[in-house]
């Protein structure tokens, strides 16, 4: 069975964005995808959610 983590970065700079990956993948998470908030008034996100999955199968 997959399991997902979904992580929310509420201010998005590349700083902000690689310790969350680093952060999750060094707990054994694989990185899924990621999705930015944008508003209309700016083209810059609002923020982002990154999303990782793991098995919940322990390792053979």
């Amino acid at each position: 069975m997959l399991i997902y983590k979904v992580v929310e970065i509420p201010i998005v700079t590349d700083e902000a964005i690689e310790a969350v990956l680093n952060q999750w993948i060094g707990q054994g998470w694989q990185f899924d995808s990621l999705q930015f908030v944008v508003r209309e008034a700016s083209k810059r996100p609002s923020m982002a959610f990154v999303f990782f999955t793991r098995s919940d199968q322990p390792p053979a």
